[in-house]
């Protein structure tokens, strides 16, 4: 268990960077025993990096537009995580799917948060389409991330009641409640050294 070392957090955002805000919060309340090394961004409008500045973050603007195809980018992209001695890397609603070469250079080590109870409902538009198809319950998975679009190994999820009046934007905000939490909670245990993946098998030790 780290004991001395904080680990080092690089973080990607593309929007407004509520679950980034959520981490941060709780490295500062001093539950997760981490630092957040850098917050990146494919987009230069996002909301997340006026958060990191105000915490006195590093932030990189790192837009895609400048680049001839996925795998340079996330090439570029690992020199830069590389640079700030990131350890964990997070994708707090990073709105890319990963190559092969970043996967590889985090083995384990790339988090996401899907707003679903995967494998159901991977990808885009996922509240709408639990709602659409009539489940009573729906929820947030954090997962690591392997090369597929939400197919990594489940760390952890939380389950969220779906209500009948409920609408695209009601459950949204209800699953990011749950988001806020659960995320936090699969960064500690990663932070904690509790643990090990094998195969497709996630085992947390207590």
């Amino acid at each position: 268990m780290r004991k001395h070392v904080p680990c080092r957090l690089g973080i990607l955002v593309s929007g407004s960077g509520t679950n980034l805000q959520a981490i941060i919060d709780r490295i500062e309340t001093g539950e997760i025993h981490a630092e957040v090394a850098c917050v990146i961004s494919n987009k230069a409008d996002a909301y997340a990096l006026s958060r990191a500045a105000r915490h006195g973050i590093p932030v990189v603007v790192h837009e895609n537009s400048s680049f001839s195809g996925r795998r340079l980018y996330d090439a570029a992209t690992v020199e830069i995580l590389r640079s700030y001695n990131v350890d964990l890397v997070i994708l707090a609603g990073f709105m890319r799917i990963l190559t092969d070469v970043m996967v590889d250079a985090f083995p384990h080590a790339i988090m996401n948060i899907h707003p679903a109870l995967l494998p159901s409902f991977p990808g885009l538009h996922a509240q709408q389409q639990a709602l659409a198809y009539g489940v009573r319950y729906s929820g947030c998975t954090v997962h690591f991330v392997d090369c597929g679009t939400d197919t990594g190994p489940i760390i952890l999820q939380a389950v969220v009641p779906v209500e009948q009046d409920d609408t695209e934007e009601t459950l949204s905000a209800r699953i990011q409640k749950a988001e806020h939490r659960t995320f936090a909670e699969a960064i500690k245990l990663y932070v904690e050294e509790r643990i090990q993946v094998i195969g497709r098998n996630v085992l947390i030790s207590n």
